[in-house]
Formats: structure tokens, C-alpha cells, sequence
């Protein structure tokens, strides 16, 4: 560069090649070749060298032409202006500390309704959890009102609600990739709080119903140090803050409703506090019950008619169906149970279940009073056959006379049978004696008894008589068991 009164370092060799000592006495003409001489050699040592071929691409540098984006984090020379004078205030303290106490807005928005668990009596359920207050000391100056959002990091150095899950069991906040939490704060102070959770928490169920039954659970939230003097939890927009996805579905149940609620709790030792509910109900859907337990039972129970129709000596085949049946309707009974809590009272399937064992048990019991009365009359009748044993010479009593004689064609109907198979005379009337006690005997008790005591005796004289009346009496009974059944629970 040209020194103002001084020469380049070009025409200072140039001087001394040509012996100069005084530029000054050098004409004008050629001071000016000169000083164009050395703006050219000050131009092309500025020149940009050219590169020689290394075999690798290069990089094109950025134009100067291109507007760099201002960069709000980076912090100027000397004392360092962080974005929030987080470090300028007391954040152990909530907002307006010694005030009225501060609102806090909720929102919920479930994503998926994970389990539902009889046995526990619980729900699983991740939701994106947000909560919106004001909190003036996180304020900052903008031009453009623009929001300034940030992830978990900050959270640990500012005031937050302290809400938690009432009747929880356990709940996590989600840390894949990183901690699902974030925080956007606005210039005049306003704040969301944002974070996605699972949450597993209790619900009271009651199965009197099952499993025609609907189930009505709630998730509570509440602040656990903060009293309705300090801290005032309410739905930010009402029914419409909690909002779920239309993806939503489980096997088991039908989502048939979910709205919010909010009420005031009461502890004893610390006071009153704000809680908030989500409450949802659920319907339980029937058909994979009605297939593994109402039609297997029921078949069991009509199987269990098919004894009526086998003959009442064919007495392993009855006896085997009958435990057949009884142990198939126990196993059934388990298997239902096994997947249930142990309540103390009784529910709409234990019902059923235990009515088609008793109409069960009955067939067994049936055949059984069958095969007893078919014993008996059996034995009545060797007794009788041991003690008159050959009745075949005597004759119908309406042919007799009470002097033991025969007319001839009588006699002549004798006339074939051996001799051994007569009777004598002193046996005759011993037979007709017999014979005629029996029929007085039934004369006096038909005419003395009634309609429904001749029907008992017929009964019981004939046990075909049990197996027919059993053939109508316990399909008709079962059928109306179901009509009330099914009228009262579903």
C-alpha cells in the first residue's frame, strides 16, 4: 500500500536501478507512469492465486450476497444477557407468592386407552398432559410477540404446578428419544407446560353385571402441596379440554363416553384442595362371552336331556353322561372365575352358570330316582314270583267264580296245558283268595283317592312315566329361566 509521501516498493527498485535520488525533481509525466506503474503491481498482488489440481472437490464458499439469519442465543462480548432472568428471581416460590392464589388451566388429550384389567381393577392409559398459568417473572421484551419454546432442561429452574394422578399405581414420562417434555413461554409471562405420560391408575368396578355389565372409571389430578388458597386447578375450556383420538378402541369394552368433571377434596390434616376427573365409560362387548360360556353351557344342559331318551337299563351309558355333563359345567365354572376377582358377591354369569349345573345335577338325580323305583318294583315282583311261583292256570277274575269253578269252554282252554300246570283244587282257591284281596284292595283305594293320587301311583308304577314327563318339563323350565334371564340383565 502506498504510504502517503512515500513510494511502492516497485519504483523504489526502480529508482535505485535507474539512480534517483529525489523523486520529487522527476517530471510530472513521469511521476504520474509511476504512480499508475505501482497501482497495477498493488491490484495484482490482491489477485486471488490460482489452486493447483489436488484430485478433491472444493467446497463452495457461502455468498456474501446470502442475509445471515440474526442469531438471539449468541451472547456479545463482556457480561453475558441470558433470554430469561431466570437467575434474577426466587423460583421456589410460585407465582405472586402471598397473593391470590394462582389459576392453572388443564387440558388432556388421550392418545390410546392401553388395558383394562378385571382381576387388578385398574386402567392404563397414556395422555398428553398440558398445563397454561402466568407467571410474570419469565416476561420478556419482544417486538414481534413471538413465543420462545424449550425442552425439559429449563423446567428444573422455574416454578411448575406440582400436579399428580390420585389413585395412581405407577406413571412414567415417556424419555425416548429424550425427556417428551416441553415448555413455551410467551412475552407477557403466560406459560405451557407440556408433557406425554402413561399412567396406570384404580378404578372401582363392580361385577354384579358381569359381563353384561358397564364400567365407569375416572383419572383424578389434583396438586399434592399447593391448597385451594395458593393454587386453583380448572378446565381450561370446559368439556372440550380433554380431547381423545378416534383411533381409539379396545377388544373387550365399546369407549361409549368420555367427559370432564371438577369438585373440591377434603384432607383432615392439610385442607381443601382442587381435583379435576376424566371419566370415561365402557361397555363390555358380549359375543366372545356368549362364545365361550353361555352356548357351551347351554349345550351342556340340553346334552344332558338326551339321558330321557336311553333306555333306563342301559345303565352306564346314563350314568356316564350324566358325570360327563357335571364335570364339563364345573370345568366351565373355573375357567370363568379363574380370570376374576374374588368378590363376595354374586355376579350375572355365576347365575346362569350355576343354573344350568342344577338342571344338570337334576338329569343325574332323575335317572337316578328312575333306576331306584325300577329296583323296587323289580323286587316286589321276584317277591311276588317266589311266592306264587306259577300263575299261569289261573284265569282273568272277571271269568271266576267265588266257588273256584270253571265253565266248560274254560275248562276246555285247560285242556291243553300239562298236567303239572294245573292247578289242584286247595291251590285254586288259595290263588283266588289272593287275587280277589288284591282287587278289593284297589277297588277301595280308587274309589277313595283323587285325580293327582292315581296319577302318583301311575307314576311310580311305571318309571317311563318320570323319563316322559322329564322330556318337557326341563326343556320348558330352562327356556323360561332364560326368558327372565336375559329380560332382567340385558
Amino acid at each position: 500500500m502506498v504510504k502517503p509521501g512515500g513510494i511502492c516498493p516497485a519504483a523504489a527498485s526502480w529508482k535505485a536501478a535507474w539512480g534517483i535520488t529525489d523523486i520529487h525533481r522527476m517530471p510530472y509525466f513521469t511521476r504520474l507512469i509511476l504512480f499508475l506503474f505501482c497501482l497495477m503491481v498493488l491490484v495484482e498482488s490482491r489477485k486471488p492465486k490460482k489452486r493447483r489440481w489436488t484430485g478433491q472437490l472444493e467446497t463452495s464458499k457461502p455468498s456474501h450476497l446470502h442475509k445471515k439469519n440474526f442469531d438471539m442465543t449468541k451472547i456479545p462480548n463482556g457480561k453475558p444477557q441470558p433470554l430469561l432472568r431466570v437467575d434474577d428471581h426466587d423460583f421456589t416460590m410460585r407465582p405472586a407468592f402471598g397473593g391470590p392464589a394462582i389459576p392453572v388451566g388443564m387440558d388432556v388429550q388421550v392418545e390410546s386407552l392401553d388395558s383394562i384389567s378385571e382381576v387388578d381393577m385398574d386402567f392404563t392409559m397414556t395422555l398428553y398432559l398440558r398445563h397454561y398459568w402466568k407467571d410474570e417473572r419469565l416476561a420478556f421484551p419482544s417486538t414481534s410477540n413471538k413465543s420462545m419454546t424449550f425442552d425439559g432442561r429449563l423446567v428444573k429452574k422455574i416454578w411448575v404446578p406440582d400436579v399428580f394422578f390420585v389413585h395412581s399405581k405407577r406413571s412414567f414420562i415417556h424419555d425416548t428419544t429424550t425427556d417428551n417434555i416441553m415448555l413455551r413461554v410467551f412475552p407477557d409471562g403466560q406459560v405451557l407446560y407440556s408433557m406425554r405420560i402413561t399412567v396406570t391408575a384404580m378404578c372401582n368396578m363392580d361385577f354384579s353385571h358381569f359381563p353384561l355389565d358397564s364400567q365407569t372409571c375416572s383419572l383424578e389430578l389434583e396438586s399434592y402441596a399447593y391448597t385451594d388458597e395458593d393454587l386453583m386447578l380448572y378446565w381450561k375450556n370446559g368439556d372440550e379440554s380433554l380431547k381423545t383420538d378416534e383411533k381409539i378402541s379396545l377388544s373387550q369394552f365399546l369407549i361409549q363416553k368420555f367427559h370432564t368433571t371438577s369438585r373440591l377434596a377434603f384432607y383432615s390434616s392439610t385442607g381443601w384442595y382442587n381435583r379435576l376427573y376424566i371419566n370415561f365409560t365402557l361397555r363390555r362387548h358380549i359375543f366372545f362371552f356368549l362364545l365361550q360360556t353361555y352356548f357351551p353351557a347351554t349345550l351342556m344342559v340340553m346334552l344332558s336331556w338326551v339321558s330321557f331318551w336311553i333306555d333306563r337299563r342301559a345303565v352306564p351309558a346314563r350314568v356316564s353322561l350324566g358325570i360327563t355333563t357335571v364335570l364339563t359345567m364345573s370345568t366351565i365354572i373355573t375357567g370363568v372365575n379363574a380370570s376374576m376377582p374374588r368378590v363376595s358377591y354374586i355376579k350375572a354369569v355365576d347365575i346362569y352358570l350355576w343354573v344350568s349345573f342344577v338342571f344338570v345335577f337334576l338329569s343325574v338325580l332323575e335317572y337316578a330316582a328312575v333306576n331306584y323305583l325300577t329296583t323296587v318294583q323289580e323286587r316286589k315282583e321276584r317277591k311276588l314270583q317266589e311266592k306264587f311261583p306259577c300263575m299261569c292256570g289261573m284265569l282273568p277274575s272277571r271269568t271266576m267264580t267265588l266257588d273256584g269253578s270253571y265253565s266248560e269252554s274254560e275248562a276246555n282252554s285247560l285242556a291243553g296245558y300239562p298236567r303239572s300246570h294245573i292247578l289242584t283244587e286247595e291251590e285254586r282257591q288259595d290263588k283266588i283268595v289272593v287275587h280277589l284281596a288284591l282287587s278289593n284292595e284297589s277297588n277301595s283305594s280308587r274309589k277313595k283317592g283323587l285325580l293327582k293320587g292315581q296319577m302318583g301311583r301311575r307314576i311310580f308304577q311305571n318309571t317311563h312315566a318320570i323319563d316322559k314327563y322329564s322330556r318337557l318339563i326341563f326343556p320348558a323350565s330352562y327356556i323360561f329361566f332364560n326368558l327372565i334371564y336375559w329380560s332382567v340383565f340385558a
